[in-house]
């Protein structure tokens, strides 16, 4: 699906609610709008292109001298 960008200016207290602006979507296009903010925020929360080293904590009880 192609997006084309679009830039609006409202005056501050005039601009539309963005709840006005998803129910003029089909159930498809919020549906995909939605599956986009969960993929970058999974990318940029979990990090998916960078591989990393996993954690492991352990308690080690030490005698005492």
């Amino acid at each position: 699906m192609d997006m084309k960008r679009v830039v609006r200016k409202y005056r501050l207290g005039e601009e539309p609610k963005d709840s006005e602006f998803w129910q003029t979507r089909s159930y498809e296009e919020r549906i995909e709008a939605l599956e986009r903010i969960r993929d970058e925020y999974n990318s940029w929360r979990y990090n998916a292109d960078q591989q990393r080293f996993q954690r492991v904590y352990r308690v080690i009880k030490q005698k005492r001298s």
